[in-house]
């Protein structure tokens, strides 16, 4: 609470005098005293009893929480206590002015969604008007003999003026009251209510697939697809309190119903056998009470109903109740016209009074004809805006052709999913699983790899198996699975077939055996030992594989463009300096795209440029240019390869292999190539297969040493069988690695 709003309390006692006068001391003189943020003059309007100023309660009433904590109280207190008549005109005064000001706002808003807060008004209205139910009740039951102003001048008003005299007139009019709010008005917006919600739910794992496929395209912002997927999320929620808001407006006139009931019961026994009137005076005097009560609820019942209604029949209509309406019922002259000839034709009808049928059909066709000459206008104006000139007719004649160059246009990445695995997108948690990891893969391969990877699109294809997803890349099939999203993967980390009852199958990454297993048993799987994942997580890891093995592909010359330009002031002079007089932009983008297929962070772009500079002055061909680079990675490569106990494990290539592979290039400078013989060259592949099984079961990850002159060649020769065992040059073995040799080929 603010300082402002915190009552000021004197102490009692003899101290308590003395500050009193000597405050009234100092109010003589002139001078104020704060105390906790109140000002003498605040305190001034305070009892001697030390209870809060009227300012202070005004500083509180307007801090709109406590105000509205304030009117719950009050409300059930009034459920409580009893009140007087004239308090209870002013409760039935603000029940009605609340009613009309709840039409109006749904009449006036543009969109549903504008009025979001109509449940919780709905019920703080019931709950209003049934507490002003229980004390007039209070009321007519104790004060009914007394005359027709027992209950308060309000409800003697409606009695009176709607029952004029006869009070069997007025329990038939508010039995039809009743039966409009409860029979038609209520139960219809309560069925549309219930229809939109059911259909709002059904149709948002749609809705959301297109805010996907619209933000991976590129078509959105991640800020307009965060703001679309809340508006979802907002009409579903409004929809579905809707539907249970609408059972409150049918218990309020069940409730009025019985109320009535008691009230005219329990009225007629208390003036006849305790107040000792007669039937007709008692029947009389309690009727014209209770049904003048019924009707002060249940007006304002009724125009909150047709409220309500209006709200939840203007899902699909935008703009304010009297625009759309007016627009749509004359949008069409002939149904004017002929509405207009139908009341013509019944005024003229013998015993039917002529005057209102003609009026109101003069005025239907008049309205036909003003709307008529209005959509002639504007189709005028349309056609003359629609005629261009001969530079815009061939503009637009372009302009046709552009969705045939659209459908020339591939998707770098897409995902397309199988109807089974849609709750990957849009799970009944409200999170989009595999999409939140498919944005923490592309922020983590920028970090490690050094360039953004594109925008992935994800698809559903009703033609794939129910549990089956296909990842490509460039429109071509890259890798497939099958999973199963509210289950879980078990794989045993020694590659064997795990001892847990579920679906076999094989991790689709890296093709170990694993086990698909329902939720209860995932924590049994990982108390045995077992590695356990979720759905979205192996359809992540398999794209993170496929990414990192087709790097190279996706980086496109416009990304190295970006790159470039995203260089500090310093590189940027650098760039200048050798593009385009000694390489091109392509060149560059062979470089990187080398680097990368052998997983190379190109996130130093600066030291690579730095690289590519000083071998410009020897070769212009992108392998040497690679070679030299990698020299300068040297630092890099070795800590990206280094274990988790902080040496590099290598497996080096021996003198005779070297020797081999050296007398098998043929060719000079650029030209050179390798042309070993068949039957050397499975050798070789035999040997290191075997050497990297046999380091795997030492749990070692090494890379394969050799000179600088023949990595090319043997690199080449090992990504056909082991693409991601790391091959490096003894140039780029950095002098502080530790280094720990685990075998020789």
């Amino acid at each position: 609470m603010d300082a402002s709003a915190v009552p000021h309390f004197r102490n009692g006692g003899p101290s308590a005098a003395a500050q009193t006068v000597g405050a009234r001391e100092r109010h003589s003189r002139g001078e104020t005293a704060t105390t906790m943020g109140i000002t003498a003059g605040q305190g001034a309007d305070a009892s001697a009893s030390g209870f809060p100023s009227f300012s202070e309660i005004g500083t509180m009433l307007r801090r709109g929480d406590l105000a509205l904590a304030f009117g719950v109280l009050t409300i059930l207190v009034v459920l409580i206590l009893p009140l007087p008549s004239v308090v209870l005109d002013l409760f039935l005064a603000i029940s009605i002015t609340l009613s009309i000001l709840i039409l109006m706002t749904a009449l006036f808003i543009q969109t549903p969604l504008e009025f979001s807060a109509f449940p919780t008004v709905l019920l703080i209205a019931t709950m209003l008007r049934l507490s002003l139910n229980l004390a007039s009740t209070r009321l007519i039951l104790s004060h009914g003999h007394e005359g027709s102003a027992a209950a308060g001048h309000v409800i003697e008003a409606f009695g009176n003026f709607v029952m004029g005299g006869n009070f069997v007139i007025g329990i038939i009019v508010f039995a039809i009251l009743v039966i409009v709010n409860f029979v038609v008005i209520t139960k219809g917006s309560g069925r549309i209510a219930e229809v939109a919600a059911r259909f709002q739910l059904d149709s948002m794992p749609g809705k959301q697939m297109a805010i996907d496929a619209d933000l991976s395209a590129g078509l959105i912002d991640e800020k307009t697809a965060k703001e679309r997927r809340k508006a979802l999320e907002d009409e579903s929620g409004f929809f579905g309190a809707m539907d249970g808001a609408s059972k409150f407006v049918r218990g309020d006139a069940v409730a009025g119903l019985l109320v009535v009931f008691i009230n005219i019961i329990g009225g007629m026994i208390i003036g006849i056998a305790q107040q000792g009137l007669s039937f007709g005076d008692a029947a009389r005097s309690y009727t014209l009470l209770t049904v003048g009560d019924g009707l002060v609820t249940q007006i304002p019942a009724l125009i909150v109903s047709t409220a309500a209604g209006l709200l939840v029949s203007k899902a699909a209509v935008t703009g304010a109740a009297d625009k759309a309406l007016m627009k749509q019922l004359s949008g069409y002259p002939q149904a004017l016209g002929m509405s207009a000839g139908v009341m013509l034709v019944l005024g003229l009808l013998p015993g039917i009074p002529m005057l209102p049928f003609l009026a109101l059909g003069g005025g239907a066709a008049a309205l036909a004809w003003t709307s008529r000459k209005r959509h002639r206008i504007a189709a005028a104006e349309a056609k003359a805006a629609a005629a261009p000139d001969a530079a815009t007719a061939a503009a637009a004649a372009a302009a046709a052709e552009e969705p045939i160059s659209t459908a020339l246009k591939i998707d770098d990445l897409k995902i397309e999913l199988g109807y089974a695995l849609l709750p990957l997108v849009n799970g009944p948690d409200g999170q989009d699983r595999l999409t939140e990891q498919i944005k923490a893969l592309r922020r983590s391969l920028a970090i490690e790899m050094g360039f953004v990877m594109p925008a992935v699109r994800i698809l559903d294809n009703v033609q794939l198996e129910a549990n089956t997803y296909i990842i490509k890349i460039k429109e071509v099939d890259a890798g497939s699975g099958r999973i199963w999203p509210n289950q879980y993967m078990v794989m045993d980390p020694a590659g064997d077939q795990v001892d847990v009852p579920g679906i076999h199958t094989t991790e689709p990454t890296f093709g170990l055996p694993a086990t698909w297993v329902d939720a209860s048993l995932k924590e049994e799987a990982s108390l045995k030992g077992y590695t356990v994942v979720d759905a979205a997580t192996v359809a992540s890891t398999h794209l993170t594989e496929l990414l990192k093995t087709n790097m190279s592909d996706l980086l496109s010359y416009g990304e190295v463009q970006k790159l470039l330009k995203d260089l500090p002031k310093e590189q940027g002079e650098l760039v200048k300096d050798i593009v385009p007089s000694q390489i091109t932009v392509s060149g560059i983008q062979r470089v990187l795209q080398l680097l990368l297929a052998e997983r190379i962070s190109v996130r130093d772009l600066s030291t690579i440029l730095e690289g590519i500079a000083d071998a410009l002055a020897f070769s212009r061909n992108p392998a040497t240019l690679v070679e030299h680079v990698r020299a300068r990675l040297a630092r890099q490569i070795c800590a990206q390869n280094t274990s988790g106990n902080g040496y590099l494990p290598l497996v080096a290539l021996s003198a005779k292999w070297e020797q081999a592979f050296a007398e098998s290039i043929i060719g000079q400078g650029e030209e050179r190539s390798l042309a070993m013989q068949p039957s050397k060259l499975s050798e070789f592949m035999t040997a290191v297969r075997d050497r990297f099984e046999q380091a795997a079961r030492e749990g070692e990850a090494p890379v394969l040493v050799t000179s600088a002159a023949i990595r090319p060649f043997v690199r080449s020769l090992v990504e056909r069988f082991r693409a991601q065992t790391p091959v490096l040059s003894q140039a780029e073995i950095h002098p502080r690695a530790r280094l720990k040799t685990v075998g020789s080929i």
